[in-house]
């Protein structure tokens, strides 16, 4: 079944780290969670049990994993902020899956979420019959982490209407639903807790009242601090998702990666890695996440129409999609990096540039 199903929750694709992490547990386990908060480090870290290597699942600051992990221990939210890219919706997914073997619990936040999917709402048709009942209640995945005591997860809460969010507020200060159609009040079972993230692109879309984050202890993701840091994380999760898609393809070599982040790193900075130049700042994000998707989709192009083998076209046609985003603007940002900055380095770029100039012709 597993080889069916494009996507499994982490709990379920890592699920033998876990189990040993859980085996081999020496300190004291937190109510509500399966392994203690040195287990979840060493689950989201990387490190060794045993003889079950324990791959990284966040490279980064290691502190502010500790942070968010120390976070959830007590009775606090956490809310992970940052640029887009920078993990933060991977770091909640795992933190659940370590704490809870369930990361399944979320809250999608768009422009279109309800107050009913922070708290509860009916099934209708039941409610005409029979009136409100605790069978005709729909139970949101805030109100099961209350009832099981574990966490649920708001994914880009700050796209959330104010209202939405305000829904929020008192059950994280009470730790409490009230059902007034039942005349009764749920109380949160301990262990229970919330992880929101947020994207520091749509601040000012439905900014958060500061009533809403005094709920929350804050952690900031930063983006990858070098070009090093940032081609490992690339590796990793280029790898990972290969795993589980059929393209056909081999990973892409280090050189490849390494283009790609030049670029990507160049380009969302405003400036080249020696910082001897500025260029223009595409309308795009350019993060991390999009790298690894223009690696696999590259990776997807040569599987499917070449020799499996990433070539300079493939990459080519997956940087073009990736940096112009506004077609007037990003074009001429585009072209001014490829004959100012890509042309003048050389043997080594060539490839590449002759590819990207008749892609952006």
């Amino acid at each position: 079944m597993s080889k069916e199903v494009l996507r499994l929750p982490a709990e379920q694709l890592f699920q033998k780290e876990i189990d040993a992490l859980i085996a081999a547990e020496k300190d004291p386990i937190p109510t509500g969670w399966r392994m203690s908060p040195r287990s979840v480090r060493t689950y989201i870290c990387g490190g060794k049990v045993g003889r079950t290597v324990i791959t990284p699942k966040y490279i980064g600051h290691e502190r502010l994993v500790e942070i968010a992990i120390a976070t959830l221990v007590t009775d606090r939210a956490l809310l992970l902020i940052g640029e887009p890219g920078t993990a933060k919706s991977w770091l909640s997914e795992h933190l659940t899956a370590a704490i809870n073997g369930d990361s399944t619990k979320v809250v999608q936040g768009t422009a279109g979420t309800t107050e009913e999917q922070i708290r509860y709402s009916w099934n209708y048709a039941m409610l005409i019959a029979n009136g409100p009942s605790p069978e005709a209640m729909l139970k949101s995945p805030v109100f099961h982490a209350m009832e099981t005591g574990s966490i649920a997860r708001v994914e880009e809460i700050s796209r959330c209407a104010s209202e939405v969010q305000d829904a929020l507020i008192s059950i994280l200060s009470e730790k409490r639903i009230s059902v007034p159609e039942l005349s009764m009040e749920v109380a949160a079972r301990k262990g229970f807790s919330v992880i929101a993230t947020a994207n520091t692109r749509d601040k000012g879309v439905n900014e958060m009242s500061a009533a809403l984050k005094r709920r929350f202890n804050i952690v900031v993701l930063p983006a990858p601090s070098d070009l090093d840091s940032e081609m490992e994380i690339v590796r990793t999760r280029v790898q990972q998702l290969a795993g589980s898609l059929d393209l056909n393809a081999g990973l892409p070599e280090n050189e490849v990666v390494e283009k790609v982040c030049t670029i990507f790193r160049e380009l969302r900075n405003g400036e080249t890695l020696d910082k001897s130049q500025k260029v223009k700042v595409p309308a795009g994000v350019l993060s991390t996440a999009e790298a690894i998707s223009l690696l696999c989709n590259s990776m997807a192009l040569a599987g499917s129409f070449g020799n499996g083998t990433i070539t300079d076209e493939d990459l080519a046609a997956g940087l073009q999609g990736a940096v112009v985003k506004e077609e007037e603007k990003d074009s001429v940002a585009w072209k001014e990096y490829l004959d100012h900055v890509m042309k003048k380095r050389g043997a080594r770029w060539s490839g590449l540039y002759k590819a990207c100039k008749e892609l952006n012709c």
